[in-house]
């Protein structure tokens, strides 16, 4: 995935961009970015609406 996603790192506790951005589907209907935090590593998600969700 090319475009840029942010999303909320826990560990960080801020918006961050995601890195190694992959589309998973959580359950049928259901898609989610999962990605690693580009600060400290740790992983991260962002459910996507369903018109980005591709």
């Amino acid at each position: 995935m090319d475009e840029k996603i942010e999303g909320h790192c826990m560990k960080c506790k801020t918006k961050r961009e995601m890195k190694d951005v992959e589309v998973v589907e959580m359950r049928p209907g259901t898609k989610a970015a999962k990605g690693k935090c580009t600060v400290c590593g740790c992983g991260m998600y962002k459910i996507l609406p369903k018109n980005k969700a591709v």
